[in-house]
């Protein structure tokens, strides 16, 4: 299940960049983070592969969603200029950002190299 975040779900699952400096990830499993919006057509062509590997990946990992037209500030303390902007947030270390309509060897192959995530068999 793809679950949208605002800036207050964001602070709480993610981040809360407000009160710390440092990077530090305060989720349970590794995360990816797709900042979209409606109207972007690239972003409707990843909309349905996260929901794929979202349920290929359960409880591996949580794939999130930010609407960056109604999360403007959580946009831009990311920096996001063009979407789809993907985030993938790691147990240790720090995120990676992606930008564009990836495929889904593309998800897999981050979920591996960058959330040391692997498929369940």
């Amino acid at each position: 299940m793809i679950e949208h975040l605002t800036l207050e779900t964001f602070k709480e699952k993610i981040f809360d960049y407000e009160n710390n400096k440092d990077w530090k990830y305060q989720g349970d499993t590794p995360c990816v983070i797709d900042f979209y919006a409606d109207w972007c057509q690239p972003c409707k062509m990843v909309a349905p592969i996260l929901e794929e590997l979202a349920g290929e990946y359960s409880g591996k990992l949580n794939i999130y969603k930010v609407d960056t037209e109604k999360e403007r500030e959580l946009a831009g303390v990311f920096g996001i200029q063009s979407i789809p902007s993907l985030l993938f947030v790691p147990m240790e270390g720090m995120p990676q950002m992606a930008q564009g309509a990836l495929p889904k060897e593309t998800f897999e192959k981050a979920f591996r190299e960058v959330l040391s995530v692997e498929k369940q068999s």
